[in-house]
């Protein structure tokens, strides 16, 4: 075991490929048909499997902290220097991968902009949208494009070719080998993912519509492009791809809930069908968010990445690293599905009487005192001021909880 495991695995606890779940537990029984390899060849050395049924999160938590804690037991020698030299064997990521993502992020940031610039601003504006909706609707929109291509491909990947991840999340460490081939397929994913994270940084914090969670989600990027750039150094991408396509799904739903907001109130005329859309979107955001974000990431990726890499890969590097990573990623999961029932928690108890905005609704207006509402309103202020807004980098800014 590497980064923070050295290169062995802990004594007794720990089986090889192939000799079972534990201790008094049958072996799997070969399967009929032959799955990919780690490498997405058919084979990539490993034997014939039957896939293994999902866990739940009982057996989830039992062996996915026995293998924690075994693996930090079975580590005398971790450190820097070891991690160090790990990641110089192991590592395989070259100057030019690094600019070619890097030239992809400013390509994004520059399409961004023309699509804003000639296509949803002017079509905001031909819908004659409220001013505050006018200023948000580009980024639903250039969001809710990238999203869809994104988790379609991934679809492809996962359901229209031979890989086997997603129904034998295990499978994502058969025949594993440090600087394997990426089959170009999943390297086309990566080079788009790697590059949109790079773009979404710099757009959380100087193109989007400032909100309560900002940070968290300026923090959330910078753990995603961490996790997609070291797992394809060290050749995780099968997780990488099955990572990918549970998150992807709820960015859509709520992109394409914040549209139907956005145009329910448009040309000064209120229409229910937005309006219904956007309730039917919530709620299908919610139930998606719990079942792909909170149920199948944790119950598939993580029993995969916490403890069947080490019944295949005993020598994993960076185990340590990447399961740290993904349980911040957990955790990040659970905060913003907390914001999520908190919103609808209101609607139910009738404190907010209408959807506006998923995961986000107004607090400062609430906490203004009656007569500065008064005061505000008898002003003659320009339109973005009068939705109670400030502005910033160009765009209407809004404080959200």
């Amino acid at each position: 075991m590497s980064s923070g495991c050295g290169e062995r695995s802990p004594k007794g606890r720990l089986l090889g490929p192939g000799n079972g779940a534990g201790r008094g537990e049958p072996r799997p029984r070969p399967a009929p048909r032959s799955v990919r390899g780690a490498g997405g060849q058919r084979g990539g050395g490993s034997a014939m499997r039957a896939p293994e049924p999902m866990p739940g999160y009982g057996l989830l938590l039992r062996r996915g902290y026995g293998s924690l804690a075994a693996a930090a037991r079975g580590c005398a020698d971790c450190g820097w220097e070891l991690s160090l030299r790990t990641w110089a064997e192991s590592a395989q990521l070259g100057w030019g991968e690094v600019l070619l993502c890097a030239l992809g992020a400013l390509g994004w940031t520059a399409l961004r902009r023309a699509a804003a610039r000639s296509l949803f601003r002017p079509f905001g504006e031909w819908c004659n949208l409220r001013p505050k909706d006018a200023a948000k609707m580009p980024e639903s929109a250039w969001k809710l494009l990238f999203y869809t291509i994104s988790w379609s491909y991934g679809i492809y990947l996962l359901f229209f070719t031979d890989y086997p991840f997603f129904y034998d999340p295990p499978s994502v460490f058969y025949g594993w080998q440090k600087g394997m081939d990426v089959p170009t397929d999943i390297a086309i994913a990566y080079l788009m993912q790697c590059s949109f994270y790079g773009h979404s940084i710099y757009a959380t914090a100087y193109m989007d519509t400032w909100r309560k969670d900002s940070v968290v989600m300026l923090l959330h990027h910078v753990v995603a492009l961490t996790l997609i750039a070291c797992s394809y150094a060290f050749r995780y991408h099968n997780v990488g791809i099955l990572v990918l396509f549970l998150h992807d799904v709820n960015d859509i739903q709520l992109e394409f809930t914040k549209l139907n907001v956005y145009f329910k109130h448009r040309g000064g005329v209120y229409h229910r069908l937005n309006d219904v859309l956007s309730n039917i979107g919530c709620l299908t955001f919610t139930i998606s968010w719990f079942w792909f974000r909170l149920y199948w990431f944790p119950l598939k990726v993580l029993y995969a990445t916490c403890y069947s890499s080490l019944q295949l890969v005993p020598n994993i590097p960076f185990y340590f690293f990447f399961n740290a990573l993904l349980l911040v990623l957990t955790l990040m999961n659970i905060y913003w599905f907390l914001y999520i029932v908190l919103f609808v928690a209101k609607v139910l108890m009738g404190q907010m009487q209408e959807v506006n905005d998923v995961r986000e609704y107004d607090v400062e207006d609430s906490k203004k005192p009656t007569t500065a509402k008064k005061r505000e309103a008898g002003l003659q202020l320009p339109s973005a001021l009068k939705e109670g807004m400030h502005l910033k980098n160009g765009l209407v800014k809004d404080k959200r909880l």
